[in-house]
């Protein structure tokens, strides 16, 4: 190449491909880390008949605490991505995880409804750094052609963690009180912090060159992750068409999680006249879904003809028929609500593996931990907003119906909006008129 070129060179480090084995331990430590951190907070739902009896409570202050735990990580997210871009996963995450487990060994202290609202915001707080900095941790790790089976492994560690403290949490909170729930949560969170801070390594990394001949580029612009002049300029992956679609769909899908998580236990004990043990059991069985589900779902999101969003299109259609059978006198069946209920677990927590990925492959180059982190802080508003809404609607209704129609009807219209986007974009890539 002469040197009367406009090109110019520079070193920039970047990951290597996946080498060895060791990825596969980055991907058990991060989902371990996920499954402690969230623990508690994803019982709450599973432990709500005995929180209302014991705290005195109806069912949207119930679904406040759920909101409680969220409220932080509506910024906490924005902050926890610029962190992940700068700094090492292993601290990023690491101590996240341990406020958690700080906030609520803290908390069994807590002597009623109001302090344990005021231990969540601090849980939330940790917790902010979890979600993206596990996904970036293996999106870093595992090719492409992997990505998308790893982050469903890695986001089933949500479900995984929640199926143990449906299983478990209740069962303390009968015999020694939900301040002992908090304690168990607490050491959860902590030996998940300890285990990602002494086995987390980054990837190794290679020397690449990369030409400078684009004149609206400069040498700072192309250091992998600097940070773009404005912030509006950053804020501008919004406007994409596919963050669009990805920014609705996940909207509505955890508005649904959310929801489902708050009113399943309660709709199986007023509505089925289930048991506390075949309750558990029927969430336990939703959760194990879920992880199933985002598993999977990630897996085919790898080899889909479709790309990664087809499954979430298939898991919002799905969620919108399970919704709808609750609706009917059928879903008052105890076997049919399980079944539902499962079935809800394995689309209604599933969609979240293709779906992250996606979203970490939609993102600007080095600007992954930002994209993470904005796109999880806008959904947040979903997850701070459903639990209390639709709690208050069960307790000014003291009916069901309206919650799962207003999950269902919102899911379909986003279904609509979105499937017409990728059906637009699909002809547009194979260059049909």
């Amino acid at each position: 190449m002469s040197g009367r070129t406009a090109t110019r060179a520079r070193n920039d480090r970047r990951p290597a491909a996946p080498v060895g084995r060791y990825r596969w331990t980055v991907l058990g430590i991060a989902t371990f880390a996920q499954a402690t951190s969230c623990f508690f907070v994803q019982g709450i739902g599973a432990m709500a008949v005995d929180l209302q009896r014991s705290l005195d409570i109806g069912t949207g202050q119930l679904g406040l605490l759920l909101s409680s735990s969220q409220l932080v990580p509506l910024v906490g997210l924005l902050v926890a991505g610029e962190l992940l871009d700068r700094h090492n996963e292993r601290w990023v995450v690491g101590i996240g995880a341990a406020v958690v487990a700080g906030g609520l060994l803290l908390g069994s202290l807590a002597q009623g409804y109001a302090s344990l609202l005021a231990v969540l915001l601090v849980v939330g707080a940790g917790y902010s750094t979890a979600q993206p900095g596990g996904s970036k941790s293996v999106a870093a790790w595992f090719a492409p052609a992997q990505r998308g089976l790893a982050m469903g492994v890695r986001q089933a560690g949500l479900p995984l963690g929640a199926a143990v403290a449906a299983a478990v949490l209740p069962a303390v909170a009968a015999a020694y009180g939900w301040r002992m729930a908090l304690v168990v949560g607490g050491l959860a969170a902590l030996t998940g912090a300890v285990v990602f801070m002494a086995l987390y390594r980054r990837p190794p990394v290679v020397v690449a060159v990369v030409p400078v001949a684009d004149p609206g580029r400069t040498r700072s612009d192309l250091r992998e992750g600097a940070p773009s002049a404005a912030p509006r300029a950053r804020l501008r992956m919004l406007r994409e068409p596919a963050m669009v679609r990805i920014l609705l769909s996940g909207t509505s899908m955890v508005a649904v999680h959310g929801g489902v998580g708050l009113l399943g236990a309660l709709y199986l004990h007023d509505v089925t006249h289930l048991g506390a043990g075949p309750t558990a059991a029927v969430l336990v069985a939703a959760q194990v879904a879920g992880a199933t589900g985002r598993i999977g779902l990630a897996a085919w999101s790898d080899r889909s003809r479709g790309g990664r969003y087809r499954p979430v299109l298939v898991s919002m259609g799905a969620v919108v028929a399970g919704l709808t059978v609750l609706m009917t006198p059928a879903g008052q069946s105890p076997p049919v609500a399980a079944l539902v209920f499962t079935w809800l677990g394995f689309f209604g927590i599933g969609w979240y593996g293709p779906w992250v990925a996606h979203l970490a492959e939609s993102a600007p180059p080095g600007r992954t931990g930002f994209a993470l982190g904005l796109v999880m802080a806008v959904n947040q508003l979903a997850v701070i907003l459903v639990p209390p809404a639709l709690g208050l609607l069960r307790d000014t209704t003291h009916s069901f119906t309206p919650a799962w129609a207003v999950l269902a009807g919102t899911t379909a219209l986003t279904f609509v909006a979105t499937a017409s986007g990728d059906r637009h974009r699909h002809r547009r890539g194979s260059g049909s008129p």
